[in-house]
């Protein structure tokens, strides 16, 4: 059932289609003192911030421009339903950990349009905020993904919801000036929510402008699908910056990475999960394009890794800017075409290659830990070149942690 927003001249009406699995009514909420409780899917509103019910949506969930939210569960969108999202919002989730996350189902859109002036920023309602308060954001497409057989769908970590397929040009929505903070609850040892979590998303969501700040988990993390993002900031994560695997085959373009105190790899990247194994036939692997990219590490002495290729992944590199890590590309897999991790191969195939990178403060720039023999230069060329991206123009505004 889908209710008309009606705007009076004294009161500012917020209308919520929220109907869950079990198809109650939706929710109307008049203004932000008033709770309006109608069989269930309870949504109620009160102060400065408007509380969403933890529930799977059926319909059409708002939160209009300016407002303030909280969350205290799982909001899950299902298919044909929409989350719009206007310009400014604010969602804060109750500081329980993974079982507080916002997904969007197979079929389901976001449709959140921030702008640099208001961002939309999804972050922890604790009056002390830190890394793992909460699960994070995550989007589940219909795109392929090799952890599963041709056609087939896996679920995600969290939720265990579906994902994978076969439609490379499936929507999500749009994802635009947005903002996740102190993310990545773990629900067990290897169940743990990232910032942004794109499972077999397709090409045509649109995903620009982007931020992961203050997360216990990684950043940003691919698995599979062939979305494209572009202007994607890390900052302070304590896992791996920017993850990808199950058969990514998108791109990332103007990216910007820094670590704090607590961190991993500055990119991590698989050609397949390694716990499930490599199930595509016919077999593909992560090859994604990743161009205009700047790495910022504590420096060279701390013994870290910029980017980690392993598990056979592919992927085209260029004007990558590395600064302060003890490695620079750190290639990890088997010898031979035919073996699991051919990671090596993709090197010697041209499959796995870098275009202009510098290296400041950086002791190793390529580590061959692959058993494939290959030069370099094989790998690497344009030494010196990268410029990295203008992140000081576009990521004005908008970002924090700087």
């Amino acid at each position: 059932m889908k209710n008309n927003l009606l705007l009076g001249l004294a009161i500012t009406t917020l209308l919520i289609n929220a109907c869950s699995t079990d198809d109650t009514a939706a929710i109307n909420i008049t203004d932000n003192s008033i709770i309006n409780n109608n069989n269930g899917g309870t949504t109620t509103s009160g102060g400065d911030e408007i509380a969403i019910s933890a529930a799977e949506y059926s319909s059409d969930l708002v939160l209009e421009a300016g407002n303030t939210y909280s969350i205290s569960g799982p909001v899950i969108m299902a298919d044909g339903a929409n989350l719009i999202i206007g310009e400014g919002v604010t969602v804060k989730a109750v500081a329980t950990g993974a079982d507080v996350y916002i997904a969007i189902s197979q079929g389901a859109k976001i449709i959140a349009n921030g702008t640099a002036a208001n961002p939309i920023v999804m972050t922890s309602g604790a009056s002390n905020p830190s890394a793992g308060d909460w699960g994070g954001l995550i989007i589940l497409g219909k795109a392929p993904i090799n952890s599963v057989t041709s056609g087939a769908t896996s679920t995600s970590e969290i939720g265990s919801l579906p994902y994978g397929g076969t439609e490379s040009s499936d929507s999500s929505g749009i994802i635009r000036y947005v903002r996740v903070e102190y993310s990545g609850g773990a629900a067990d040892g290897s169940s743990e929510n990232n910032g942004f979590s794109f499972y077999g998303v397709g090409a045509g969501t649109t995903v620009d402008y982007i931020q992961a700040y203050e997360g216990a988990d990684d950043g940003i993390e691919f698995f599979g699908g062939n979305v494209e993002v572009n202007h994607a900031v890390v900052i302070n994560c304590q896992d791996d910056s920017i993850d990808w695997t199950e058969g990514f085959t998108g791109k990332v373009t103007n990216a910007y990475v820094k670590h704090g105190a607590d961190h991993d790899k500055g990119f991590e990247c698989d050609g397949y999960n390694t716990d499930i194994g490599n199930l595509s036939s016919p077999k593909f692997w992560s090859k994604p394009t990743v161009a205009d990219v700047i790495i910022v590490g504590l420096g060279s002495s701390t013994g870290n890794e910029a980017i980690r290729l392993r598990a056979g992944t592919q992927g085209i590199f260029n004007n990558i800017l590395i600064e302060g890590f003890a490695e620079g590309f750190d290639l990890d897999g088997d010898a031979g075409a035919s073996s699991d991790n051919p990671t090596g191969t993709g090197v010697i195939n041209g499959d796995l290659n870098v275009t202009n990178v510098t290296f400041t403060d950086v002791t190793v720039q390529l580590k061959n830990d692959t058993g494939d023999t290959f030069a370099d230069a094989d790998f690497i060329t344009g030494i010196g070149n990268a410029t990295g991206t203008d992140y000081a123009t576009w990521g004005a505004s908008w970002t924090v942690g700087n």
